[in-house]
This record gives C-alpha cells, sequence and structure tokens, in this order.
C-alpha cells in the first residue's frame, strides 16, 4: 500500500483532517525561520485519541510528527518532514480557573493575549510576554519556554508551568507535575514508560560529579532567561537531587523541549496579580550603541517592569511603514539606539517619583542625549513600535534580510557591555554591521546579521558567524538560546555550550522518552545542520517573472512575496484591532492567512515547472477568500501587498484559464449600470422583484439573501449639469475636482448631490469633468490591461489640472484610492501618477483639512444633538485614515460620535454577493460590525462611507447606514 493511501486511511480514522496536498504542505514548510522542508502531511486533531492514532502511525511506519501553534518560531522548531501536526484550531479551550490560588487550566492552542482577555475580570494574568502576544499560544510558548518583555518582573514560562498532561512515545497519557520526593522514587519503581522517564532521569542526574559539571557548564543561574538544550540545570535543583525544599517537577525540563519528548494537550499555569496600573516610560535617546549598553546596568538598579533596547537599523525601518508613523511621536533627533524603561505603582504620585529618580540617574550619568517621558496611550505607541521591530525587518527590499541564527543571546548584566564589545569586534572582522534588538535589562540582545542566504558565500558567512558568536557566548557562560529555543539554528552548538558530558544526558533523556525518535527530531539533541534546508536554494537561477503590475519597489514579484518572513501578525484575532486579516479571523485556517498568501505565492512561482508560473489551482485556491481589503499593506510589519498579489495572480491565471461570465459581470458593472441608467425602471423592477432577482441571481452565482442594487433615475454625471446651472457665482475658498466615480455616478447619486451641495454651501467651486471609471471592479477581478488603460486615461486627463490649490477628491473610498494606491503600479506615466496621488484625497480627509485650516467651523452646522456610530472603509483604514471621518462628524457642537473598533464588514465589493462566500462574508460581519449595530439605539445613527458596507449592514442588520456627506449636508444651517 502507498503512503499516501496510508494517509487516507489515517485520515477516515481521525476526528479531525488530514492534508496532504501540494499547497497545504508548502504552506507548513515554513515557519518565521529561514528553513524549508516540505512536511509529509498536515494534521489538525480535535481531541487527545486523535493524537494517539497520530503518534501510532508515525511509529508504524516510521516518520515524526512536529507539534505546530502559530508557527511563529524563528529558530525552525515547526519544520520538518514528518506530519506536521497543528494544535491551533481544535485545542484552544480555557478549561478551569481556580482564582484562590492563581491558576488556570488551558490547551496549547489558547492564544497568550487571549487568555489575558479571559483573566482581567479575575484581577489576574499570564506574565510572560512575546512580541507575538496576539496570536502566539501558551503550547508555543511551553515548547520554547518563551518569556518577553516582562521576564524580568515575572520570570518565564518555564517558572509558571505548574501542570502538563502529556501523550507520550508509547500512546500513554501522563500528567506530570511537583511531585514530593517521596513520591518521586515511587514512580521509579514503576514498570511503565513514565516510571523508566523517571528512573533514567535519577540515574542521570544523582552523581555528584554530573551535578558538579552541570553547575559548572551551564549558562550562569543569573542568567534567567535560558534555553540550552533539556533544562537539567533547573531538576537538579529540587530536593530529589539536592538539600533544598523544591518539589520536583518534570515541567521543567519538558519546557522548553520544543515538542522533542511528549505531545502535550493540557497545560496549568500560575498566575500573577495585574500588575499596578499607574505607569510611566522614561526613554533614553542614546549616541552609540556602547553608551546604551552602559546604561542598563544602572537603570535596572530600578524596579523596573520592562527595560527594552532597539537601535537604529529598526526605527529607521518604522519610517516607512504608515501605521507606526504615528508610533514614532516619542523618537527625539536620530538615535542610534533607545531604552524604553517603564515603571509601575498604585498612584500618580508614586510613579512619578519612581520615574523622577530614573530620569535623575540617568541624567546624572550623561550617557543619553535626550530622555522623553511617557505616559498611558504614549507607552502603548512606543511598545507597539517595539512589538512590530521583528516584521519590519522584513521591510529590507533585495536579497539581503536580517539573519536570525544569533539574535538569542543572553549574558549576566554585568557581563553585557564587555560581550556587546567582543560581540562588535567580532562582527566588523565579518563584515557585518549588527542591529540590536533586545531585552536589555535581561542581559539578553537580539543581534542579527544581515546576509543573502540565497548565496552560498552568505550560507558560510551564516555557519561562520553563529560558530564564532558560540564560543563568545560559551567565554562568558551565556545561553545561546534566552527565549527563542534551539530548534535548528542553534542545536548543533549545545555540546559544546554545555560539554559532551551533558550532551550525553541530554541524548538518554530523548531516548528514553522517545526511543523510535518521533516528536520532532533533528531539534536539541542530533540535530538538522543549522545551513541546510534552507527557505532558499544558495546560488540558485532566479526566475525571472513579468508581470503587468509594478512591482520594482520590491524588486518584483517574487521578492514581493519573499518579504514575508512568516512573523504571523496576520494571525491575530478581531478582539486585538485592526482588519487582517478577515478570512483568517473567520475560517482560523492558516491557509487563509495573509502569510499561507505570500508563502504560497513564493513556493509556486519558485518551483513552477509551467510556462505560465502562475497557472496553478492551488494557488487559486490560497486567493480565493482573500477579500482585498489592503489591511496588510499597512497592518503587516514587512508590508506585503496581498490584495496586489492577488490582482495579478488573476490576471496572470485568466490569460490561461479565460474568465468566466460573472467575472465579467462584476468587472463590466459600470457600462452595464451605464446601459440600465436609459430605462431604469426595468432593471430595479428585475432587481426588486423576488422572482425576476431569484432567477438572476441562481443565473449569475449570487447568493440568494443578497439585496441587489438599484439604479438611480438620474446618473450624477446628470443631475452635475443641473447643479452647475443652478449655481450662482460668488467667492470660493478653493476649487476642487469631483472624481465621479461609478458607484456614485449610477448607484449612491444622491450621495454625490449630497456633496456638491455640502461643498457649495461651505464655499467651494466644485467641478467634475469627463474622467473613466475608476477601475477598481477590474482590479479586483483580475482584468488588469482594461483597469491599466483606464489608469492611464485617468492621470491623463487630471494631471494638468490637480495641484496643491485644486484638489482632486471623492466619495467612495475603493474608487478614488486606486490614485493613491494601483495607479502608482499601473500608469506608465509614473512621475505624473505619482504627483496626482500626492494632491487626491477622500472627501472626509479633504473637509479635514480645511477645517484644520480654519475654513471650515461648526459655527455652519445645527445645534441639534446626535450620536453617530462610524465604521470606515477597509482602503480607507489601510491607505488614509478612519479620523478624518471622526473629525467631520465631530463638527457639529452636539454630535457625539464614535468609531466602531470593526475590521473589515466582510462585503468586499463582488465578494459578498457570490454565493459560495455569502456565509463567509456574513461572519465576518458578525465578528464586531453587526453586533455594534444591532446593539446602538434605534436613534443613534449608523454611518459608513463605503457602499459595500453600508449594503452589508443593510443585510446583516436590517438597518440604514449613510454616508458621512449625507449626515454633514443634514446638518447645515
Amino acid at each position: 500500500m502507498s503512503l499516501e493511501k496510508h494517509l487516507a486511511t489515517l485520515k477516515s480514522v481521525l476526528s479531525g483532517e488530514v492534508f496532504y496536498d501540494d499547497l497545504i504542505k508548502s504552506l507548513y514548510a515554513t515557519d518565521a525561520s529561514v528553513y524549508r522542508m516540505l512536511p509529509l502531511a498536515v494534521a489538525y486533531p480535535k481531541n487527545n485519541t486523535d493524537i494517539k492514532h497520530l503518534i501510532a502511525f508515525a511509529k508504524r511506519h516510521k516518520t515524526a510528527l512536529i507539534p505546530r501553534t502559530a508557527g511563529t518560531s524563528l529558530a525552525g522548531q515547526c519544520v520538518g518532514k514528518g506530519i506536521v501536526v497543528d494544535v491551533s484550531k481544535y485545542f484552544t479551550a480555557i478549561l478551569a480557573i481556580d482564582e484562590d490560588n492563581q491558576t488556570v487550566t488551558v490547551q496549547p492552542g489558547v492564544v497568550r493575549d487571549a487568555l489575558n482577555l479571559f483573566l482581567k475580570p479575575y484581577g489576574l494574568f499570564y506574565g510572560p510576554n512575546t512580541s507575538t502576544s496576539n496570536r502566539c499560544m501558551i503550547g508555543g510558548m511551553v515548547g520554547n519556554n518563551s518569556s518577553g518583555t516582562t521576564s524580568i518582573k515575572y520570570g518565564v514560562t518555564r517558572d509558571k508551568v505548574l501542570e502538563l498532561h502529556t501523550i507520550l512515545s508509547d500512546g500513554s497519557e501522563v500528567v506530570f507535575g511537583e511531585l514530593s520526593a517521596e513520591v518521586f522514587h515511587a514512580k521509579t519503581k514503576e514498570n511503565t514508560l513514565e516510571g523508566r522517564i523517571y528512573k533514567t532521569v535519577y540515574e542521570a542526574l544523582s552523581p555528584e560529579t554530573v551535578q558538579n559539571d552541570i553547575k559548572t557548564e551551564f549558562p550562569k543561574p543569573e542568567i534567567h532567561r535560558r534555553n540550552t538544550g533539556y533544562a537539567i540545570d533547573a531538576l537538579i535543583k529540587s530536593e530529589v537531587f539536592s538539600n533544598g525544599s523544591e518539589p520536583f517537577n518534570m515541567c521543567k525540563l519538558l519546557s522548553g523541549s520544543e515538542g522533542t519528548l511528549a505531545f502535550t494537550t493540557q497545560i496549568t499555569l500560575k498566575l500573577d496579580k495585574l500588575p499596578p496600573q499607574e505607569r510611566v516610560m522614561v526613554m533614553p535617546h542614546f549616541e552609540s550603541i556602547e553608551g546604551c549598553l552602559m546604561a542598563v546596568e544602572l537603570v535596572m538598579e530600578h524596579d523596573l517592569y520592562t527595560c527594552e533596547m532597539m537601535d537604529k537599523t529598526i526605527l529607521d525601518c518604522t519610517k516607512h511603514n504608515k501605521t507606526q508613523q504615528e508610533n514614532r511621536a516619542c523618537i527625539v533627533g536620530n538615535p542610534k539606539a533607545i531604552l524604553m524603561c517603564e515603571v509601575r505603582a498604585d498612584t500618580i504620585h508614586e510613579v512619578k517619583t519612581l520615574a523622577q529618580k530614573l530620569f535623575n540617574s540617568i541624567e546624572a550619568s550623561g550617557l543619553s542625549y535626550a530622555t522623553p517621558i511617557l505616559i498611558e496611550d504614549d507607552i502603548d505607541k512606543a511598545m507597539e513600535l517595539r512589538r512590530a521591530g521583528l516584521g519590519l525587518l522584513g521591510n529590507i527590499i533585495g536579497d539581503k534580510k536580517s539573519a536570525a541564527c544569533i539574535e538569542d543571546t543572553a549574558v549576566a548584566l554585568p557581563d553585557l557591555a564587555n560581550y556587546i564589545q567582543e560581540f562588535t569586534q567580532l562582527m566588523k572582522r565579518h563584515g557585518q554591521e549588527a542591529i540590536y534588538y533586545a531585552h536589555a535589562g535581561a542581559g539578553e540582545l537580539h543581534l542579527r546579521p544581515i546576509l543573502n542566504l540565497k548565496r552560498r558565500d552568505d550560507v558560510a558567512l551564516f555557519r561562520k558567524i553563529t560558530t564564532d558568536v558560540a564560543f563568545l557566548v560559551k567565554k562568558y557562560r551565556g545561553a545561546m538560546s534566552g527565549e527563542h529555543g534551539d530548534g535548528i539554528v542553534r542545536a548543533e552548538f549545545i555540546e559544546m555550550l554545555i560539554g559532551t558530558r551533558n550532551y550525553n544526558i541530554l541524548k538518554r533523556i530523548k531516548t528514553v522518552f522517545d526511543g523510535d525518535t518521533i516528536f520532532n527530531p533533528g531539534k536539541i539533541v542530533d540535530a538538522f545542520p543549522m545551513d541546510k534546508a534552507l527557505r532558499y536554494e544558495p546560488d540558485r537561477e532566479e526566475p525571472e517573472i513579468e508581470t503587468l503590475m509594478d512591482f520594482s519597489p520590491s524588486m518584483g514579484i517574487l521578492r514581493e512575496a519573499e518579504k514575508c518572513n512568516g512573523s504571523g501578525d496576520c494571525r491575530k484575532l478581531p478582539e486585538f484591532g485592526g482588519t487582517m486579516c478577515p478570512s483568517f479571523r473567520a475560517t482560523r485556517n492558516e491557509k487563509d492567512t495573509t502569510r499561507a498568501r505570500a508563502n504560497a505565492l513564493r513556493e509556486f512561482l519558485t518551483h513552477s515547472n509551467q510556462v505560465n508560473r502562475f497557472n496553478h489551482t492551488e494557488l487559486k485556491d490560497v486567493f480565493d477568500l482573500c477579500l482585498s481589503c489592503k489591511a496588510c499593506a499597512s497592518e503587516c510589519p514587512s508590508s506585503v501587498d496581498v490584495a496586489s498579489l492577488k490582482a495579478e495572480f488573476l490576471y496572470q491565471y485568466q490569460k490561461v484559464n479565460g474568465v468566466s461570465l460573472r467575472t465579467k459581470l462584476f468587472a463590466y458593472n459600470n457600462g452595464l449600470n451605464a446601459f440600465g441608467s436609459r430605462f431604469y425602471k426595468l432593471p430595479n423592477f428585475m432587481f426588486s422583484n423576488k422572482i425576476t432577482a431569484s432567477i438572476l441571481k441562481k443565473a449569475f452565482g449570487i447568493a440568494k439573501a443578497r439585496r441587489l442594487p438599484l439604479i438611480s433615475n438620474k446618473s450624477l454625471s446628470v443631475r452635475f449639469q443641473s447643479f452647475k446651472k443652478e449655481s450662482v457665482a460668488s467667492l470660493h475658498i478653493k476649487t476642487v475636482y469631483l472624481f465621479n466615480d461609478e458607484f456614485t455616478n449610477h448607484l449612491d447619486t444622491e450621495i454625490g448631490v449630497d456633496a456638491l451641495e455640502l461643498l457649495k454651501s461651505l464655499h467651494y467651486e466644485v467641478k467634475i469633468i469627463a474622467h473613466k471609471e475608476s477601475g477598481r471592479a477590474f482590479i479586483s477581478k483580475g482584468l488588469l490591461q482594461q483597469a491599466k488603460d483606464l489608469a492611464n486615461k485617468n492621470v491623463a486627463v487630471f494631471k494638468d489640472l490637480i495641484s496643491k490649490d485644486t484638489p482632486l477628491i471623492g466619495i467612495e473610498p475603493s474608487a478614488i484610492l486606486t490614485f493613491k494606491d494601483e495607479y502608482l503600479r499601473l500608469a506608465d506615466d509614473k512621475v505624473s501618477a505619482e504627483a496626482l496621488s500626492k494632491n487626491t484625497f477622500l472627501i472626509e480627509e479633504f473637509i479635514a483639512q480645511e477645517i484644520e485650516q480654519g475654513h471650515i467651523t461648526a459655527d455652519h452646522f445645527t445645534l441639534e444633538a446626535k450620536t453617530i456610530k462610524f465604521h470606515g472603509h477597509c482602503h480607507q483604514k489601510a491607505l488614509s485614515n478612519q479620523l478624518s471621518s471622526f473629525k467631520i462628524l465631530n463638527l457639529p457642537k452636539n454630535y457625539k460620535v464614535s468609531i466602531i473598533p470593526s475590521g473589515c464588514c466582510g462585503m468586499a465589493g463582488s465578494f459578498g454577493y457570490e454565493k459560495e462566500h455569502y456565509a463567509l462574508s456574513m461572519q465576518i460581519g458578525e465578528q464586531t460590525l453587526f453586533p455594534a449595530v444591532r446593539h446602538a439605539p434605534e436613534t443613534t445613527v449608523i454611518s459608513a462611507n463605503g457602499t459595500s458596507c453600508r449594503h452589508q449592514i443593510k443585510d446583516g442588520t436590517g438597518r440604514d447606514a449613510q454616508h458621512p456627506i449625507s449626515i454633514l449636508r443634514a446638518a447645515l444651517l
């Protein structure tokens, strides 16, 4: 029987799922590291029985199981050639909380920040806090012994794990937890795998010479963040091996074991009380790395809750990321490095006193040139800047990237300055200027060389630098991995770091736990080579890929996809804000993440044998649920623009496979609406009559429950002619050109009229000239040649008319914002397109700017009171901002406005109309938007500036949403 048939048999016995198609395997071939291994299959187990079936299958067929949660590992822990076992979909329950004893029991797929949201009402929280905390999961944190910014105050994961429910390699279920010496010794006498494990651990660690070896060779005990092989140095502190009173707990060993010893199904954690609420951040700026590091011991004399470091390279990356622009306000000048030192207390007076003492110490040292003090939301913005750091490094254009290999070293604080001085000299010898990104207060530095791992000489340097740093770490008895684990990249060096005798004990432990080596082989012991199985084949011939859209800013479409480093920001859930990624938030499938789409495109463009490398049904599948919301262009730290990737893919794929009738119907809807407007009553009757509408929907694959939009009796173009005749010549503040987009012109004409009347009343001259539609529908459907023709014609029409004094403004976000986004990729006249984009604005943006200049005031508007809830369009969030809409709606003095913290509404143009996408579309709406609208009183005005959003709100809640411009026009005095 073939292995595929065996996998089919396995699939039939699992309650969960097993996939072994090329697409899913390619998505799980990488994590956030530099490694790539195609797995045999990917499994989503639903229960313990499924995991036992997987263990039995692995033993029977001599393959491996690679446990995975969010897949954000930097050292290659989640890649392997066996079956990747993803517990992020089904093992997601919070099982129990013991408020009195401050413990919680969870399954491994619970997201760290989601756990803390659950715990907050109890006044408790789980302390270890990684930069990926809004998507990383407790199981992965246990596997890596994660820590993060809070470790100097709350310790690391190993300090918090009280009990682990596991399934061993023989399929037995075993609970590991605290044991007295008496119970421990009783365990060693049991004739079970569990008993043999305890017996082997006792025999291996009890000799005094062994314990002395461990104490001599392992990292210094004051380095609290350390992952160097299995934590046998933690085990010998227990009463079983010492005169102390600490109970023995095998969880100390399993934490940081990277899933190589047992499969964890349930975790009990020790919690802490919520930290004091009053906080201040002191942020000294330094002109040198050395000066920054010299200050670390000084600031750590204060009772800090965090002590983080970022260098100039990372700070410079944030200059080009739209989402991080506001977060940079705390940066003074152009520092080489900054420290972020947070103090907390129960009262404002106490915390200000602590902050002042810290500030005075820094000032007295003379080490920093500026020391801003942050409070309240500014602290969150600064921490968000730090959190985005690793992903932002992906913004380096080209093949040279920051390579995660030596980025996790930790030394004792007294050794920090000397260590970094030697490290800097070492890097200079290799022609490197390192990137410094650090948990400085813990002595841990994320130090990354810039390498092109597509080149063999840089791969050789990758090994050489890592080796040299390993010897330097050994010199200071530091930890090669402070929190990210050994994985593939560092496991090779464990024997050198802890000595051969200690390393052999690790191998002995691995053997007793997992004699058949089915659990995540190649990690910790018997390591895979650190310079093999890389994401890119060294010295490969780069494929030449021609595209219609211009991807030259990223050096081509392949490198645009390669910007995704796997950090997994696209897996964050709705409760953590933002929009990315709507489809993943609904399905919770890795296939539907931004990361998956970028990874799949990279895989197939690189390894395809097709003449047209885009011609793969797998790519069609992975892009199918992308709503082209554009959130990834701004929220992804690496700014991977998957919406543009999808548009180009569809164009290339359809060149080979043709364009469906439904696709043409949606793409050419403006022309059809223009034709239908000549005798609008007939199409409107057909669209609104249940019988005829049902026939049309069935014929064109449109969801039955959708209302079809009705055509206006007069287009805005026609209405504008009457408007011009009625307008009285007067002094104008400014002349503006209104882009008469295809949605406003034929479907939402009344909103266009409201815009004309509002601007006229506010003393602006409005011009509408003959131009083409935006091309949004063509772009979304991949008809890029048609979109390109429109872009070229519109750029030609407007380039000599639009300036700072005569801006182009638009009503529909998805249409007007093509000038600021896709036209830059489509238009041939790049110079004119770029200039035009700088003077093109969403109408709310324009009015908000005029308010700032004092040209528009509240005096123009009613004093009537209204409460308004506003939902912003995805493209507005990604390419502009929601604050402009918020600001103009707040202009009437007694209007109370709030922004609904929603992501994508779920409609996304034609996406929500398509019958196969309707259910998902509504599910996305139900995450935040629909409940917020339903819970709003009937007297509350619902506002949305996107035509799709307004239709979605109506279909999902029955409420009518108004455009902000219509609300303002109605508010005019």
